[in-house]
Order: structure tokens, then C-alpha cells, then sequence
């Protein structure tokens, strides 16, 4: 009898390495599928001209890796300066969203009035009209402000968004009340309320909501390519799409620009990625 409780315990521990190894390979085949095309284009970006890019088996590691492809997209391409447009209109696109997405999520979360619920309902119900359906009148609108072939215009759409209200309106509403309740008796105002105790205890809604808004933003190709037709207000996804009559499908050169206009988003992703944790928002209230 011993010796079978002693035996079923290593078997336990045996079946459970087994399960742990099985699990990391599935998920690493599956992370390695999803990586692919990104190893693809970099190292396509970096082959010589002399290097067949499409041939099968794929060679992944460059026989003659050069930087030439990207050297020559800057130099013959504004790419400073579709790099400048994507940062400006990303970064104001990102401020303008946390700032009017958390004064629309405060008081649905934390103020009591009527029709608060019901207005609520009617913002989350706006997330299932495709963009598609709003794109013409937004259009119009923009081209009766005078906002065609500008940074607002390309902006204007994306202030604000469903989304960003509604999730800062759940992480408002798992602020403890007790901390309310103190800053209020400390004679807090509304306004100071929501800037000095709420945002900074849902500060990892805030960076999460950041960065959906960020890479949204500077990936966006189809409102852009409607409200500009000045090169000089381009975008980096629309200056990649011109590669390729620029170089006649020359798809070194597009992968080199392709790299250059996703480094960024990814720089960004590494930088704000330790930030998303979980703030013990209680830590505050004693108990």
C-alpha cells in the first residue's frame, strides 16, 4: 500500500511535465505561425538584389544581408516626413482620446442621474455601425469645415470612441468607494475628483486604451487615403502603398518601408506593455 502512494505521486508528477511540455510546444508552434510573416518581411528587407525572396523552401536568414533597401526608400521617399505625420496625428489622436473618453466614462460610472444607464447603452450600441456606413457623412463634414488635406481632418473621426468609454467606465467603477469618500470629505471638487484619485487609479485602463488608440491610429489606411491627396499630409501607410508604383512592385524595397513604418508601433508596444498590470486600487483604504 505504501508503496503505491508512494509510486502515484512521481506518475502524477510525470503526467504533469508530459502536459507542461505538450502545452509550451502547441504554444510555441502557434507563436511562431503568428511570427512568420513579420520574420518574412524583415528578412526580405534585408536581401540583395541577387537573392530570390520567393523561393520554396523560404531561405529566412539573407545570404548577403545589406541595408541598402532601406537606405534608398529614405532617400528617394519623404519617409521623415510620413514618419512625422503618423507620430503627430497618432500621439493627438492618443491625448484627445484619453481625455475625452474619461470625462464621458466618470460620471456614467461613478454619478447618479437620470438616463444615465440608457445613455450609456446608446454609446456601447454605436460599436456595431460599421465605419463603412458613417464614412460618407463624415466625409462631407470634413470637407464643409475646411479640414481636407489637414491633421485635424485626418484626426477628427478618432477623438473619441465607444470603446475607449466603455472601458474606462468599468475600471472607474472598481475604484474603491472609500477613496471617494475621503477626497470629497477633503473637499474635493468633481473635476479634481476624477483628475487627482480616479485617473491615476486606473492607470493601467488608461496606457491599455493608449495603445489600442495608438496602433489604430497609425495603422489606419482608408480614412487618410480619403481625406489627403497632398503627399506632404501623408501618412506612413499611405507612403508604403505608394511604393509601389514608385518601384514597380520592387518588393525589397516595400518590405524595407514596411519595416520602418511598423518599428515604431512595436518600440511603443515594449514601452507601455509593463505598465498594463493590475493596480491594487485598495491598497489606499485601510481596512
Amino acid at each position: 500500500m505504501n508503496n503505491y502512494q508512494a509510486k502515484k505521486p512521481k506518475s502524477q508528477a510525470k503526467s504533469s511535465k508530459i502536459t507542461t511540455v505538450w502545452m509550451y510546444g502547441i504554444l510555441g508552434a502557434i507563436a511562431l505561425i503568428m511570427l512568420f510573416p513579420l520574420i518574412w518581411l524583415i528578412s526580405t528587407s534585408l536581401k540583395s538584389p541577387s537573392e530570390n525572396i520567393f523561393q520554396f523552401p523560404p531561405q529566412l536568414v539573407p545570404s548577403q544581408p545589406t541595408f541598402q533597401n532601406f537606405v534608398q526608400v529614405w532617400q528617394t521617399n519623404p519617409f521623415g516626413q510620413y514618419l512625422f505625420n503618423s507620430t503627430l496625428i497618432a500621439v493627438l489622436t492618443v491625448g484627445l482620446n484619453l481625455l475625452f473618453c474619461s470625462l464621458a466614462a466618470y460620471p456614467l460610472a461613478r454619478l447618479n442621474f437620470r438616463g444615465r444607464d440608457m445613455i450609456f447603452a446608446g454609446v456601447v450600441s454605436t460599436i456595431m455601425i460599421p465605419f463603412q456606413i458613417v464614412m460618407i457623412p463624415l466625409y462631407i463634414l470634413t470637407v464643409q469645415l475646411g479640414l481636407r488635406n489637414t491633421y485635424l481632418g485626418v484626426i477628427l473621426p478618432s477623438v473619441a470612441s465607444a470603446f475607449g468609454i466603455f472601458l474606462l467606465r468599468q475600471a472607474f467603477q472598481g475604484v474603491p468607494k472609500e477613496l471617494e469618500e475621503a477626497a470629497r470629505m477633503d473637499g474635493c471638487s468633481e473635476l479634481g475628483l476624477w483628475w487627482h484619485v480616479m485617473l491615476p487609479a486606473i492607470r493601467p485602463a488608461l496606457v491599455c486604451l493608449a495603445l489600442f488608440v495608438f496602433i489604430g491610429s497609425w495603422s489606419d489606411f482608408l480614412w487618410p487615403l480619403i481625406v489627403l491627396d497632398r503627399p506632404e499630409y501623408y501618412t506612413l501607410p499611405l507612403g508604403v502603398a505608394n511604393l509601389a508604383g514608385t518601384f514597380s512592385l520592387d518588393w525589397r524595397l516595400i518590405a524595407a518601408g514596411s519595416v520602418i513604418s511598423i518599428a515604431p508601433v512595436l518600440l511603443v508596444f515594449l514601452f507601455l506593455q509593463r505598465y498594463i498590470v493590475a493596480t491594487d486600487t485598495g491598497s489606499g483604504v485601510k481596512g
